[in-house]
């Protein structure tokens, strides 16, 4: 299975131009497709944030369900904010940046991380110990890239 995930990505990653991308996984300048960050930790789903409650940190704009999401992520937005820029953990922990959906997320140790999909997620949580310590030590180098598997 893991096999035919990564084929596919390559494929992917072959036969498409790759977007480019910066530190934050953001389009048109929102970040992680204007998902609310803390509602993942709130309420353990996905929630779609509001052009009313959003706040920039470090040149990323982040959109919120509400105002007191939004500042509780001012509060503290390394705690709340996805490793790795909101791009996939999975492909962090091969070396490379890829999209997530916002479906495809886990919490784990306080910290929120986003997938490609719920199948590359289903293959993170096999060893997420092991994926986050090849991530955390890819994504010095890798944030630099500017391509992204979209």
């Amino acid at each position: 299975m893991l096999r035919a995930i990564l084929a596919a990505l390559m494929l992917l990653a072959g036969s498409l131009a790759p977007a480019m991308a910066g530190t934050v996984n953001e389009v048109n300048g929102i970040a992680i497709k204007g998902y609310d960050p803390v509602a993942y930790f709130k309420e353990g789903r996905p929630v779609p944030g509001m052009r009313d409650y959003a706040a920039t940190v470090e040149g990323a704009t982040f959109l919120f369900a509400s105002a007191a999401n939004r500042d509780l992520f001012l509060g503290d937005p390394a705690h709340f904010a996805p490793q790795y820029g909101g791009f996939c953990a999975f492909g962090l922990s091969r070396g490379y940046k890829a999209d997530t959906q916002p479906e495809a997320f886990t919490i784990v140790g306080d910290r929120l991380y986003l997938n490609y999909n719920l199948e590359v997620r289903d293959e993170w949580s096999k060893d997420i110990p092991g994926h986050v310590a090849k991530a955390d030590g890819n994504w010095p180098e890798v944030k630099l890239q500017t391509d992204v598997v979209r």
